[in-house]
């Protein structure tokens, strides 16, 4: 079926200019005969841009997002928009507030209406990081502003009669066309190729995420209209300073360019978790999720990158 056609199942993506977003898009359209709109605030970043429709909105443009949605009947809403920089959201509230709590609830009265089903993406950062990893019914208390309105997205969520999935996930990296969108491993990877020196926190501890993986567990999400919280992750615990010594191993760069920083060097003790980390047998049992081992994925990383830079 033409992916501009009348699908059964008609996504609406937000933030698709984003890291996963962008992933998504190219996912569904590789993977799947659905019916895609995606939607950014600026105009479409993606090379990937044909085979869907791309319309540029402000999500906090209510009227507008209610006339598109009436529109484009979506069934499925996979919302990837928010504001995730923990410092910005930390500096405006307000905003902080608007994007990632307030555009929800015009989400969700639209999904409870016309029994649209919904995907949203958090974080790890609804959890302090004192008793990590995590299962998906262990008590958040988040430490910054940024996992705190993510908290109250969920708890949102939560309370509706909508059909939605919320998806947490940690320190998520990979590749992508667009070539402005960076993470650890590309930034790593762009220093240490260059012979430059870097420094590393040496004391946090995450389960990294595959951008790949990630938007696979959106898709999974999608085809099994699944409902509830899954924690989505690798599985192995890496402090941020071992997982650049293992891109640096993995490409054979200068161990001697990386040192270790404090986590309280950087500004950054009381403000983000020390040590997260998810337990995943529930998305593996209720959604087939298989993670990718963060060394297991570098390699598909760097032909993806060969292939990116044709």
């Amino acid at each position: 079926m033409d992916k501009l056609g009348n699908s059964s199942t008609r996504v609406l993506l937000t933030g698709s200019n984003g890291f996963l977003g962008q992933k998504c898009t190219d996912f569904i359209l590789e993977k799947t005969h659905y019916t895609l709109c995606c939607t950014s605030q600026s105009p479409n970043r993606n090379p990937n841009n044909t085979g869907y429709r791309f319309v540029q909105l402000d999500l906090l443009d209510q009227e507008g997002l209610v006339e598109l949605m009436e529109e484009f009947q979506p069934t499925h809403i996979l919302h990837t928009a928010a504001m995730t920089a923990v410092e910005a959201c930390e500096q405006d509230p307000a905003l902080c507030q608007k994007l990632n709590v307030d555009v929800v609830k015009l989400l969700l009265e639209a999904a409870e209406k016309n029994n649209i089903h919904l995907t949203f993406l958090s974080t790890d950062f609804v959890f302090d990081g004192k008793n990590g990893p995590y299962k998906e019914i262990d008590e958040t208390n988040p430490c910054n502003a940024y996992g705190a309105s993510k908290v109250a997205a969920e708890q949102i969520i939560l309370a509706s009669s909508a059909k939605a999935a919320i998806l947490r996930t940690i320190l998520v990296y990979g590749v992508i066309a667009d070539k402005k969108r960076s993470n650890l491993v590309l930034w790593a990877k762009s220093k240490l190729g260059a012979n430059e020196a870097i420094k590393v926190v040496n004391d946090q501890w995450r389960m990294p995420t595959w951008v790949d993986d990630l938007a696979d567990a959106c898709i999974l999400c999608i085809e099994k209209s699944a409902t509830g919280i899954y924690h989505i992750s690798s599985e192995k615990m890496y402090s941020v300073l071992e997982a650049v010594q293992e891109i640096a191993d993995y490409w054979g760069y200068d161990q001697s360019l990386i040192s270790p920083i404090s986590a309280g060097e950087i500004g950054q003790s009381e403000n983000r978790p020390q040590k997260t980390g998810f337990i995943l047998d529930k998305a593996k049992k209720e959604l087939g999720y298989q993670p990718t081992s963060f060394r297991d994925s570098l390699p598909s990383i760097d032909q993806q990158i060969k292939f990116y830079m044709k």
